[in-house]
Protein backbone atom coordinates (compact mmCIF):
# COMPACT_ATOMS: atom_id res chain seq x y z
CA UNK A 1 0.00 0.00 0.00
CA UNK A 2 1.36 3.45 -0.91
CA UNK A 3 0.96 6.06 1.82
CA UNK A 4 2.94 8.85 0.20
CA UNK A 5 5.32 9.68 -2.59
CA UNK A 6 8.91 10.66 -2.97
CA UNK A 7 9.56 14.31 -3.67
CA UNK A 8 9.06 15.06 -7.40
CA UNK A 9 12.06 16.36 -9.29
CA UNK A 10 10.35 19.68 -9.96
CA UNK A 11 9.29 20.16 -6.32
CA UNK A 12 12.01 21.76 -4.19
CA UNK A 13 13.02 20.25 -0.89
CA UNK A 14 11.84 21.93 2.28
CA UNK A 15 14.77 24.16 3.34
CA UNK A 16 16.78 22.95 6.32
CA UNK A 17 16.81 24.94 9.56
CA UNK A 18 19.56 25.38 12.14
CA UNK A 19 19.54 22.58 14.71
CA UNK A 20 20.61 25.00 17.45
CA UNK A 21 17.36 26.97 17.07
CA UNK A 22 14.99 24.00 17.38
CA UNK A 23 12.26 24.05 20.03
CA UNK A 24 9.98 21.31 18.71
CA UNK A 25 10.84 18.31 16.56
CA UNK A 26 10.01 14.81 15.42
CA UNK A 27 12.02 12.15 13.60
CA UNK A 28 10.85 10.78 10.27
CA UNK A 29 10.80 11.07 6.50
CA UNK A 30 7.54 13.00 6.04
CA UNK A 31 8.36 16.36 4.50
CA UNK A 32 4.87 17.51 3.56
CA UNK A 33 2.04 15.76 5.46
CA UNK A 34 -1.50 15.27 4.25
CA UNK A 35 -3.63 18.36 4.93
CA UNK A 36 -6.89 19.79 3.67
CA UNK A 37 -4.84 21.41 0.89
CA UNK A 38 -2.56 18.46 0.23
CA UNK A 39 -4.04 15.08 -0.65
CA UNK A 40 -0.87 13.01 -0.51
CA UNK A 41 2.12 13.10 1.79
CA UNK A 42 5.54 13.85 0.32
CA UNK A 43 8.63 12.16 1.75
CA UNK A 44 12.29 13.09 1.93
CA UNK A 45 15.30 11.61 3.72
CA UNK A 46 14.93 10.44 7.32
CA UNK A 47 15.84 13.33 9.53
CA UNK A 48 15.16 15.26 12.70
CA UNK A 49 12.34 17.49 11.46
CA UNK A 50 10.82 20.72 12.72
CA UNK A 51 7.14 21.57 12.12
CA UNK A 52 6.66 24.79 10.16
CA UNK A 53 3.63 26.63 8.78
CA UNK A 54 -0.09 26.47 9.55
CA UNK A 55 -2.26 23.37 9.50
CA UNK A 56 -3.16 23.66 5.80
CA UNK A 57 0.42 24.25 4.67
CA UNK A 58 2.36 22.34 7.31
CA UNK A 59 5.87 21.13 6.42
CA UNK A 60 8.55 19.35 8.42
CA UNK A 61 11.89 21.03 7.84
CA UNK A 62 15.03 18.95 8.41
CA UNK A 63 17.69 20.13 10.86
CA UNK A 64 19.82 16.97 11.19
CA UNK A 65 19.92 13.83 9.07
CA UNK A 66 19.96 10.19 10.09
CA UNK A 67 22.78 8.12 8.64
CA UNK A 68 21.68 6.62 5.29
CA UNK A 69 22.01 2.86 4.94
CA UNK A 70 24.49 3.33 2.09
CA UNK A 71 26.84 5.41 4.25
CA UNK A 72 29.33 3.31 6.25
CA UNK A 73 29.87 4.34 9.84
CA UNK A 74 33.12 6.14 10.63
CA UNK A 75 35.76 3.93 12.22
CA UNK A 76 35.03 3.07 15.83
CA UNK A 77 31.41 4.30 15.80
CA UNK A 78 28.73 1.65 16.32
CA UNK A 79 25.78 3.58 17.75
CA UNK A 80 23.19 5.83 16.08
CA UNK A 81 24.53 9.00 14.48
CA UNK A 82 23.30 12.24 12.95
CA UNK A 83 24.73 14.43 10.20
CA UNK A 84 24.39 18.13 9.49
CA UNK A 85 23.98 17.53 5.74
CA UNK A 86 21.85 15.20 3.63
CA UNK A 87 24.96 13.74 1.95
CA UNK A 88 26.23 12.60 5.37
CA UNK A 89 29.59 14.33 5.03
CA UNK A 90 29.55 16.34 8.26
CA UNK A 91 28.99 14.34 11.44
CA UNK A 92 26.88 16.23 14.00
CA UNK A 93 26.81 13.75 16.87
CA UNK A 94 26.70 10.06 17.69
CA UNK A 95 25.77 7.77 20.58
CA UNK A 96 28.22 5.47 22.29
CA UNK A 97 26.57 2.82 24.50
CA UNK A 98 28.23 2.02 27.81
CA UNK A 99 27.95 -1.12 29.92
CA UNK A 100 24.56 -1.64 31.56
CA UNK A 101 24.63 -1.85 35.36
CA UNK A 102 21.75 -2.61 37.74
CA UNK A 103 19.07 -1.79 35.20
CA UNK A 104 20.72 1.44 34.07
CA UNK A 105 21.61 1.73 30.39
CA UNK A 106 23.80 4.79 29.68
CA UNK A 107 24.65 6.31 26.30
CA UNK A 108 27.40 8.86 25.90
CA UNK A 109 26.58 11.53 23.31
CA UNK A 110 29.61 12.88 21.45
CA UNK A 111 30.04 15.57 18.81
CA UNK A 112 31.61 15.10 15.39
CA UNK A 113 35.09 15.47 16.88
CA UNK A 114 34.53 12.87 19.60
CA UNK A 115 34.08 15.41 22.40
CA UNK A 116 31.54 14.60 25.10
CA UNK A 117 28.26 16.54 24.90
CA UNK A 118 26.52 14.68 27.70
CA UNK A 119 24.93 11.38 28.70
CA UNK A 120 21.45 9.94 28.28
CA UNK A 121 20.49 7.20 30.75
CA UNK A 122 17.55 4.79 30.63
CA UNK A 123 16.68 3.51 34.12
CA UNK A 124 14.64 0.41 34.88
CA UNK A 125 11.62 1.08 37.14
CA UNK A 126 11.95 0.61 40.88
CA UNK A 127 8.51 -1.02 41.02
CA UNK A 128 7.05 -3.62 38.68
CA UNK A 129 3.95 -1.61 37.74
CA UNK A 130 5.95 1.48 36.77
CA UNK A 131 7.70 2.16 33.47
CA UNK A 132 11.32 3.11 32.96
CA UNK A 133 12.53 6.66 33.54
CA UNK A 134 15.26 8.73 31.90
CA UNK A 135 18.12 10.97 32.94
CA UNK A 136 20.04 13.49 30.87
CA UNK A 137 23.36 14.82 32.11
CA UNK A 138 24.79 17.93 30.47
CA UNK A 139 28.11 19.18 31.87
CA UNK A 140 27.68 22.35 33.91
CA UNK A 141 23.91 21.90 34.24
CA UNK A 142 21.67 20.17 36.79
CA UNK A 143 20.59 16.61 36.01
CA UNK A 144 17.40 16.37 33.94
CA UNK A 145 14.88 13.71 34.98
CA UNK A 146 12.22 12.44 32.57
CA UNK A 147 9.16 10.93 34.26
CA UNK A 148 5.52 10.27 33.52
CA UNK A 149 2.45 10.65 35.74
CA UNK A 150 3.03 7.24 37.40
CA UNK A 151 6.34 8.31 38.91
CA UNK A 152 4.95 9.42 42.28
CA UNK A 153 6.04 8.39 45.73
CA UNK A 154 2.72 7.81 47.45
CA UNK A 155 0.98 4.42 47.26
CA UNK A 156 -2.34 6.21 47.67
CA UNK A 157 -1.55 8.47 44.69
CA UNK A 158 -0.65 5.43 42.60
CA UNK A 159 -3.95 3.74 43.46
CA UNK A 160 -5.91 6.87 42.59
CA UNK A 161 -4.07 7.30 39.30
CA UNK A 162 -4.59 3.63 38.42
CA UNK A 163 -8.32 3.84 39.10
CA UNK A 164 -8.63 7.01 37.03
CA UNK A 165 -6.65 5.52 34.16
CA UNK A 166 -8.80 2.39 34.07
CA UNK A 167 -11.98 4.44 33.87
CA UNK A 168 -10.60 6.77 31.20
CA UNK A 169 -9.17 3.92 29.13
CA UNK A 170 -12.43 1.99 29.27
CA UNK A 171 -14.41 5.05 28.20
CA UNK A 172 -11.96 5.86 25.40
CA UNK A 173 -12.04 2.26 24.14
CA UNK A 174 -15.82 2.41 23.86
CA UNK A 175 -15.67 5.72 22.00
CA UNK A 176 -12.95 4.49 19.64
CA UNK A 177 -14.71 1.23 18.90
CA UNK A 178 -17.92 3.02 18.11
CA UNK A 179 -16.16 5.50 15.86
CA UNK A 180 -13.85 3.11 14.01
CA UNK A 181 -15.32 -0.31 14.53
CA UNK A 182 -12.23 -1.84 16.11
CA UNK A 183 -9.19 -1.50 18.30
CA UNK A 184 -7.13 1.68 18.02
CA UNK A 185 -3.38 2.02 18.53
CA UNK A 186 -2.40 3.21 22.00
CA UNK A 187 -1.07 6.71 22.37
CA UNK A 188 2.57 7.27 23.35
CA UNK A 189 3.14 8.29 26.94
CA UNK A 190 3.96 11.88 27.75
CA UNK A 191 7.05 12.59 29.82
CA UNK A 192 7.95 15.76 31.66
CA UNK A 193 11.67 16.43 31.88
CA UNK A 194 12.65 18.58 34.85
CA UNK A 195 15.85 19.92 36.38
CA UNK A 196 15.76 21.39 39.88
CA UNK A 197 11.96 21.29 39.68
CA UNK A 198 11.82 23.39 36.48
CA UNK A 199 10.43 22.08 33.20
CA UNK A 200 13.15 21.60 30.59
CA UNK A 201 11.46 19.44 27.96
CA UNK A 202 8.35 17.38 27.21
CA UNK A 203 8.10 14.31 25.00
CA UNK A 204 5.21 12.30 23.57
CA UNK A 205 6.81 8.93 23.13
CA UNK A 206 9.60 9.65 20.70
CA UNK A 207 7.20 11.18 18.22
CA UNK A 208 7.16 14.81 19.33
CA UNK A 209 9.68 16.51 21.58
CA UNK A 210 9.26 20.09 22.81
CA UNK A 211 12.20 21.92 24.37
CA UNK A 212 11.36 24.52 27.01
CA UNK A 213 14.83 25.52 28.27
CA UNK A 214 17.13 27.34 25.87
CA UNK A 215 20.22 26.06 27.68
CA UNK A 216 19.56 22.42 26.79
CA UNK A 217 21.92 21.16 24.10
CA UNK A 218 19.57 20.03 21.34
CA UNK A 219 21.79 17.09 20.47
CA UNK A 220 20.95 15.47 23.81
CA UNK A 221 17.23 15.75 23.02
CA UNK A 222 17.89 14.29 19.56
CA UNK A 223 19.77 11.41 21.18
CA UNK A 224 16.79 10.53 23.38
CA UNK A 225 14.47 10.52 20.36
CA UNK A 226 16.88 8.29 18.42
CA UNK A 227 16.88 5.78 21.27
CA UNK A 228 13.08 5.81 21.53
CA UNK A 229 10.83 5.59 24.56
CA UNK A 230 9.75 2.02 23.85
Amino acid sequence: MVFGKRRPVDEPAVPAVLWTDVHKFTIGSVERPVTSKRKRAVHGPRAVRVPRGGNDHRVYAPCAYLAPASRPAPAGITGPRLYEDEDAQKLLCYLEPSDETEGEKPYRVLDGHGQLIGTVRRLAPAKRFLKHTWRIEQPGRPQIVGRNQWAVSSTKELAELAATKVVLNTFQAIVDMGAEGGDQPSKPRTLEWKADGKLVMTSEGSELVTIKADWLDRRLAFAFALLGDG
